[in-house]
C-alpha cells in the first residue's frame, strides 16, 4: 500500500512536461494524482524561517506543524497558520505528526543543522534545509550520505539564488565566451560578525534567561554556555560555537554562480589574511575576526586554475577595482548602514568576475544585478539579439523570490531533484568551511589534500574542519 511518505502525486503525466519542461520530467514517468498536497512541517518559525514558511505556503505547501525552541518570535507566523500545532521539541512534532508529514523545513542556526537533516531523512522526509548545511566536514560527508541512502527523497539547500534565471544568464554568457577565459574572481561582503571588542565585559556578566526562550534546547549539541543577550537572535553567527562567520552566512549565494559554472569542488590550499584589530584564536576564538581575506585556489572543470578571493567585513577595503571603480571612496559602505551608491540598489555585496577579454560585476543572490562591465546587462543584450542562447531551463516563478519554493515542492511531486540538493551544495558549504579552518592559522599557505579532506600543514585548521557533534 503507497502512504504520503512513499509517494507523493501531482498533476496529470500529461501536463508535466508543458509546465515545467526540462527541469521535473525525471519523475514524470512514476505518474501521481492531481488531489495530492505536500505537507510541511517548520524546524524555526520566526525570523528567516518564516521567510521560508511562508514561501513554501506560498508555492502550494501545506504547513501541518511548527516548532521553534523561542516563542518570543513565533507570533507572527503561528497567527498566520492558526491550523498547525505548535511544538518547543522538533522530536516530539515529528513522532506526532509523523503520518501527515511529507517535508521538513529547518531554520535554525548552523550547529543544529545536520543533527536534524540526517533524522528528517531517515524518517523518510523531504528535507529543506538553511544554509550553511552545517560546521564541518564530518557533518557535510553524513548529510550527503545520508542523502544517497534516501535517493527518493529531495533535499535542497537555501541558496535561493541557485533558482533565478540570473545565474543562468551567467553561465550562459560565461560559456558563450563572452568575457574570454576566465581565471580569477573577486567576491565580497562587508558585514562583520565579530564581538571581539566586547569579549571582556561578557566573563563578568550573568544574563538571566528570558521567558519563552528554552535556552538548553537551543544549545542542542553543542557544548554548554551560560546564556548571554549577544548570542541571539540572528547574532548567533558571530560566534564560532554556533555559526559559520560572514563567509558561512553570505558564501552560498556569492559563489554559487561560479561553482555551478566552472565545476568547482575542493580547493588545492587556502590561505587568510586578517584585518581590524587583533585577532588571536587562543584568546579570541570565541568569536570571529573584524574583516578576513580567503583566498582558495582551485581547478575548474576544464582542468584550468581558478583562483577564488573572499573578503568580508573591514578587509572588503583590500578588494581591488575594476577601472570604471578607481577613486569611488563608497565602494563597500557598511552592512545594512542604508547607504547605497547612485548606480545599485543593493548594499554593496557582490562579485568581480575577470576573463581574459572582459569583466562581470554581479550581486549577492545568483548573480543578481548581472553586467559585463560597464554597463551590458543581459537585458540590454537581448534587446541587441547578441545574448546568448538559453541552454539551461529556467524555473516558472512570477518573482525570483518564488522561485527555489515552486523548485522544491515541484520536484517532490515529480520525483526529481532540486538543483542545489545536499550533493552539490556541499562543495560550497565545504569551502566556507575550509575558509573558517584557516583563520586558526592564518596567514600562511594551507595546502590542502583533497583525497583525504584534510590540510597537509595544519592540525589547528583540522581541529576546527573535524567537529563531531552530529548525536544530540
Amino acid at each position: 500500500m503507497t502512504t504520503r511518505r512513499k509517494f507523493i502525486s501531482g498533476a496529470a503525466m500529461s501536463g508535466c512536461a508543458a509546465v515545467f519542461p526540462n527541469i521535473f520530467s525525471a519523475g514524470c514517468a512514476t505518474g501521481y494524482r492531481a488531489n495530492e498536497t505536500v505537507q510541511i512541517a517548520a524546524i524555526g518559525a520566526a525570523n528567516r524561517a518564516a521567510a521560508d514558511i511562508r514561501g513554501l505556503a506560498g508555492a502550494g505547501g501545506r504547513i501541518v506543524g511548527l516548532c521553534d525552541v523561542d516563542t518570543r518570535f513565533a507570533g507572527p507566523v503561528r497567527a498566520e497558520f492558526p491550523s498547525a500545532p505548535f511544538f518547543g521539541d522538533w522530536r516530539r512534532m515529528l513522532d506526532e505528526l509523523d503520518r501527515d508529514i511529507d517535508a521538513v523545513m529547518i531554520g535554525v542556526p548552523d550547529h543544529w543543522h545536520a543533527t536534524m537533516a540526517i533524522e528528517c531523512l531517515e524518517r523518510g522526509k523531504h528535507v529543506q534545509c538553511e544554509k550553511p548545511l552545517c560546521q564541518s566536514f564530518h557533518e557535510m560527508d553524513a548529510m550527503v550520505e545520508a542523502a544517497k541512502r534516501h535517493p527518493d527523497r529531495v533535499t535542497q539547500a537555501m541558496n535561493q539564488g541557485h533558482a533565478y534565471d540570473s545565474i543562468r544568464d551567467f553561465r550562459e554568457i560565461v560559456e558563450a565566451g563572452m568575457i574570454g577565459e576566465v581565471d580569477e574572481a573577486h567576491v565580497w561582503c562587508p558585514a562583520v560578525y565579530s564581538f571581539l571588542g566586547e569579549l571582556e565585559a561578557m566573563k563578568s556578566e550573568r544574563d538571566a534567561v528570558p521567558d519563552g526562550l528554552d535556552w538548553e534546547r537551543w544549545q542542542g549539541p553543542v557544548p554548554r554556555r551560560e546564556y548571554n543577550h549577544r548570542y541571539l537572535p540572528g547574532i548567533w553567527r558571530f560566534w564560532t560555537m554556533y555559526g559559520c562567520n560572514t563567509l558561512g552566512d553570505w558564501s552560498c549565494h556569492l559563489m554559487d554562480p561560479l561553482f555551478w559554472t566552472f565545476g568547482l569542488d575542493l580547493p588545492e590550499s587556502v590561505e587568510t589574511e586578517l584585518f581590524g584589530r587583533p585577532w588571536d584564536p587562543l584568546l579570541h576564538g570565541a568569536t570571529f575576526p573584524e574583516g578576513v581575506k580567503t583566498t582558495f585556489r582551485y581547478v575548474k572543470r576544464d582542468g584550468r586554475p581558478f583562483t577564488l578571493v573572499w573578503y568580508d567585513g573591514v578587509a572588503c577595503r583590500e578588494v581591488p577595482k575594476p577601472a570604471q571603480w578607481e577613486g569611488e571612496d563608497e565602494m563597500f559602505p557598511p552592512y545594512n548602514s542604508g547607504k547605497l551608491l547612485p548606480t545599485r540598489d543593493w548594499m554593496a555585496n557582490g562579485a568581480f568576475v575577470y576573463g581574459s577579454s572582459g569583466t562581470i560585476e554581479y550581486g549577492h543572490h545568483g548573480a543578481n544585478y548581472l553586467r559585463i562591465l560597464p554597463d551590458t546587462t543581459p537585458e540590454k543584450l537581448a534587446a541587441d539579439g547578441a545574448k546568448p542562447a538559453e541552454k539551461y531551463a529556467r524555473i516558472p516563478g512570477e518573482r525570483a523570490d518564488d522561485k527555489p519554493f515552486n523548485e522544491f515542492i515541484e520536484a517532490i511531486r515529480r520525483g526529481s531533484k532540486a538543483g542545489s540538493d545536499f550533493a552539490y551544495a556541499g562543495a560550497m558549504t565545504r569551502c566556507s568551511l575550509l575558509g573558517v579552518a584557516a583563520l586558526f592559522d592564518s596567514g600562511r599557505k594551507l595546502v590542502f589534500d583533497r583525497e583525504k579532506k584534510v590540510f597537509e600543514n595544519s592540525a589547528a585548521a583540522n581541529a576546527r574542519l573535524r567537529l563531531e557533534r552530529i548525536g544530540a
